[in-house]
C-alpha cells in the first residue's frame, strides 16, 4: 500500500513525456530588396559569421548619390534666392505704407492738381504690385523647396537602403550574386538572431494544464527556462498536438536535438 501512494505522489516525473526539439535561432529574418537596381557587392565571407554595422550587400547607388549633389545645390540656390526675395519684400512692405500715407496727403491737398493726385495713385498700386508679385515668387519658392526636400528624403532612403546592413545578425544564407538584376522585394540574405535560442516541442492537450508552472528538464538536468508560449489552438500540421516554444541560452553550435520534459514539481 505505501508503495502504490509513493507511486501516486511521484508519477508526474515517472510519467512526464518525453519531447525531442531542435535547438533554433531565435529567429529567422528574410531580408528582401526595398528598392531596384543591380547588386555590385556580395560579401560571401560573411556567410555563417556575425555581421557589424558594415554593409555586406550593396545595389549600385551611384546614380541617386549624383542626383542627391544636384538636388543639394539646387536647395541652397533656392534658400539663398528665398532669403534675397524677403528681404526685398520687407523693403517694398516699408515703401508701401510710406507711399500710403503720402497719396492720403496728397489726395487731401486741393492744391494739387488730379494728374498729381493721379501719379501718386498709380506709383503706390505698382508698388503694391511689385509687392505682390514678390511675395508670390516667395510662394512658389517654398513650394519647390519642399518638393526637392521631398526628392532629398527619398533618394537618401534610397541610398540607405541599398546598403545591406544588419548588425548584430548571423548571416544565414546569400539569394544574390553581384551582377544579379534586384527589384522591390527581391530576397536577398537570410539573417539569424542568435543572441538566444528557441525549442518549439508539440504537447497533448493534457499537458496544457498548468503547463506554465511546470519545471523544464534539458536532456535530464533540471534548469530554471520558462514556457516562452503555449498556443491553446491545434496544430495545422501535428494534428492534435499543441505547439510550445521556450527560449534557451544560445548554445555554440545550433540544430542539435535535445531531449525535453516538462514536470509538476
Amino acid at each position: 500500500m505505501r508503495i502504490f501512494f509513493y507511486l501516486l505522489l511521484f508519477a508526474p516525473f515517472l510519467f512526464a513525456e518525453v519531447h525531442y526539439a531542435k535547438v533554433e535561432p531565435y529567429k529567422i529574418k528574410n531580408i528582401t530588396a526595398n528598392v531596384s537596381g543591380r547588386v555590385v557587392f556580395v560579401n560571401e565571407d560573411l556567410l555563417g559569421k556575425t555581421l557589424s554595422n558594415r554593409r555586406f550587400i550593396h545595389i549600385d547607388d551611384v546614380i541617386d548619390k549624383a542626383e542627391l549633389r544636384d538636388v543639394n545645390k539646387k536647395l541652397s540656390d533656392l534658400h539663398e534666392t528665398l532669403l534675397l526675395n524677403k528681404k526685398i519684400l520687407k523693403n517694398l512692405a516699408e515703401v508701401l505704407k510710406r507711399k500710403k500715407i503720402n497719396y492720403k496727403k496728397t489726395e487731401a491737398l486741393k492744391i494739387k492738381s488730379r494728374i498729381d493726385k493721379d501719379k501718386e495713385f498709380y506709383d503706390l498700386i505698382a508698388t503694391k504690385n511689385s509687392y505682390n508679385t514678390t511675395q508670390k515668387e516667395i510662394n512658389t519658392l517654398q513650394n519647390s523647396i519642399a518638393d526637392l526636400e521631398l526628392q532629398r528624403t527619398k533618394l537618401r532612403k534610397s541610398i540607405h537602403d541599398k546598403s545591406i546592413i544588419q548588425k548584430g545578425f548571423l548571416l544565414y544564407s546569400l539569394k544574390v550574386k553581384e551582377g544579379t538584376m534586384v527589384n522591390m522585394a527581391t530576397p536577398l540574405a537570410e539573417v539569424a538572431d542568435i543572441s538566444k535560442a528557441l525549442l518549439t516541442i508539440y504537447v497533448d492537450r493534457n499537458e496544457l494544464a498548468g503547463i506554465e508552472q511546470k519545471k523544464i528538464y534539458l536532456n535530464d538536468h533540471k534548469t530554471n527556462y520558462k514556457i516562452r508560449s503555449a498556443i491553446p489552438i491545434a496544430d495545422s500540421v501535428n494534428i492534435s498536438k499543441y505547439r510550445v516554444q521556450i527560449v534557451i541560452n544560445p548554445p555554440k553550435i545550433f540544430s542539435q536535438l535535445v531531449k525535453v520534459e516538462l514536470k509538476e514539481e
